[in-house]
């Protein structure tokens, strides 16, 4: 649906003016998030019944980061929230964001999970996992990302775009472990063993896999528990197992969802102490629970489905490291022709 200018420009105007009236209306945390309400809300709910600080949420699909530069010093947001390295560190270098300096936060998130200069912080960690046909794939014929570029799975194997964020960031990972020649040359060989062209998202990989499309897929962890939660897509997780690649060497690859404090955050001391409140305990466990992500606080116990999918080795390349490669890694999927 194509909406007039004017018309966009004034449902805009009308966000400040409810975020400037939540502004003084109280003591506040206004949050732009990437994320869906629900995912967070659980946990926004808790931090105001312990502190009395209100959390207001405008929430978009695309467009904030955009928003937070039109708007600048006005902006009534002191918050965003986003899902991938990607679009934390895009937040970063368009210059919406300041140092969130916190004794806290710095001990409640490992430091491969945050900024090292403290411009963004990862909330929940996230696998990038393998998952194979129960039917076709024998365990233990797959164990690394670098298997998939084997001739034995070509025509096997299922992803998603490789300009999807969450595929930048495995390639920039690559690239950061292997080099930039290494990592086109996995890329490629992986193109070459794709069952059809790369489409949908991750749970369409599990589905393709159920039908018989594909035998191997790549995906982030949480969607098996998702798709078990769902009465129509659990028979798409009971058709695989998951696989978590790489445990002899580096590990498995993890992302992050996330939070910035903004350039302008007219509640800063009210957003840091939320922020604080969302690295430690409760809410990293709430967390777990709510979205099947794994908390980035160390030693916060696992929900039983989590622990179900068993324990693992996490790669422990700084996301900072991962985040300078994705460029180079959004060049090679178009070098490679990955989506043609």
């Amino acid at each position: 649906m194509n909406v007039p200018p004017r018309k966009l420009a004034a449902i805009a105007a009308l966000i400040v003016a409810l975020l400037t009236t939540w502004a003084h209306a109280g003591e506040v945390v206004n949050v732009y998030s990437y994320r869906q309400p629900f995912l967070i809300k659980p946990m926004f709910d808790a931090f105001t019944g312990e502190t009395g600080i209100a959390v207001n949420v405008v929430y978009a699909k695309k467009g904030l980061i955009e928003r937070l530069s039109h708007e600048g010093a006005n902006s009534p947001a002191d918050l965003i929230f986003t899902a991938d390295i990607g679009r934390l560190t895009d937040a970063v270098n368009a210059g919406v964001t300041q140092p969130a300096r916190s004794t806290a936060l710095k001990t409640n998130i490992p430091p491969q999970y945050r900024d090292p200069d403290y411009q963004w912080f990862g909330l929940t960690a996230r696998a990038r996992i393998l998952v194979a046909s129960k039917d076709r794939v024998q365990p233990g014929e797959l164990s690394t990302y670098e298997d998939l570029a084997d001739p034995e799975w070509k025509g096997r194997i299922c992803t998603r775009s490789a300009k999807n964020a969450y595929m930048v960031a495995l390639t920039a990972a690559m690239i950061a472990h292997h080099g930039e020649a290494q990592a086109e040359q996995w890329l490629r060989s992986v193109k070459a063993n794709l069952a059809r062209k790369p489409q949908g998202n991750d749970r369409a990989q599990v589905k393709a896999i159920m039908e018989g499309v594909c035998d191997v897929a790549i995906i982030n962890h949480y969607y098996m528990g998702k798709m078990m939660a769902d009465k129509d897509q659990a028979a798409w997780a009971a058709s695989v197992n998951m696989i978590y690649p790489n445990q002899e060497s580096y590990g498995t690859h993890m992302n992050v969802s996330g939070m910035a404090l903004t350039k302008s955050a007219p509640n800063r001391e009210n957003a840091i102490k939320l922020m604080v409140y969302l690295s430690d305990e409760l809410a990293q466990q709430m967390y777990a629970e709510q979205n099947f992500e794994y908390p980035v606080k160390q030693g916060v116990p696992w929900p039983g489905l989590l622990q179900s999918f068993g324990s693992y080795k996490a790669d422990d390349l700084a996301l900072a490291e991962i985040a300078r490669h994705r460029r180079a890694a959004s060049m090679l999927a178009d070098k490679v022709g990955y989506d043609n």
